[in-house]
């Protein structure tokens, strides 16, 4: 699992981390930006600095509240426009909650690909509806077709991080977006956990599984040169 999502991110691939709160979405957003190449031109963009990037070209970039004449305000919107003006090789917003949720999808169609943010979802589908509110947040009426289009064109990955009974932490699902079929997002799962049941300290239990599926960007990773042996997608159950 950690050589495909490290692949992934060397290949440039668009990736969302969906879970709920206190699931580490943010820990495991920090864990995979380690693999993005010392030379790419990052702009990050959050509400209150969490995000600990070690590269050196990266520009940080933080909303503002509204002053108390309720003027000022610097939204995530506005620094995803202000953004793109940077020339940043890769986009990370530390979370999607709003209307930048359409201008992400934007970034991401439009040459940004490397970009990472994060959604509240409870699993890679539930995410998908949820970026589509966040859209029509941004108060552009698009018909729901179209979102979903820009969805699936922008987006390759959806990892679901979530807390299990007893407060242990898991990726859960390592999901891609195949594309369309009719108006529905085709999604497969890559690896999954499976919950076997509660040891005796109440904590939750289980496996990582390789679903059998081969993925359908491996395309983008042999041409970014990441080669990955054909067995990890072979449907087995894994260590870990």
């Amino acid at each position: 699992m950690v050589m495909f999502m490290e692949g992934a991110m060397k290949a440039r691939l668009n990736i969302i981390i969906s879970g709920g709160t206190g699931s580490g979405k943010t820990t495991l957003l920090n864990t995979l930006s380690s693999f993005i190449s010392n030379e790419n031109r990052i702009v990050t963009i959050e509400d209150a600095a969490e995000i600990q990037l070690q590269q050196e070209h990266v520009l940080r970039l933080e909303t503002r509240p509204p002053n108390i004449e309720g003027k000022g305000a610097v939204t995530a919107t506005d620094l995803v426009k202000i953004a793109l003006r940077m020339r940043p090789d890769r986009i990370i917003i530390g979370e999607c909650r709003g209307g930048e949720a359409l201008d992400m999808l934007q970034a991401m169609n439009t040459g940004h690909d490397g970009s990472l943010t994060t959604v509240h979802a409870n699993n890679p589908r539930d995410a998908m509806s949820r970026i589509e509110t966040l859209v029509n947040m941004s108060g552009v009426d698009l018909p729901l077709s179209v979102v979903r289009k820009q969805i699936s064109s922008a987006v390759h990955l959806v990892i679901q991080a979530s807390r299990l009974q007893g407060g242990a932490r898991k990726v859960t699902y390592v999901s891609e977006i195949v594309g369309m079929e009719q108006d529905t997002i085709v999604m497969q799962d890559i690896f999954m956990f499976v919950q076997d049941g509660i040891d005796g300290d109440g904590k939750a239990t289980g496996h990582f599984q390789a679903t059998g599926v081969r993925p359908k960007c491996i395309e983008y990773l042999e041409q970014s040169g990441v080669r990955l042996p054909p067995s990890i997608f072979t449907q087995r159950q894994l260590r870990g």
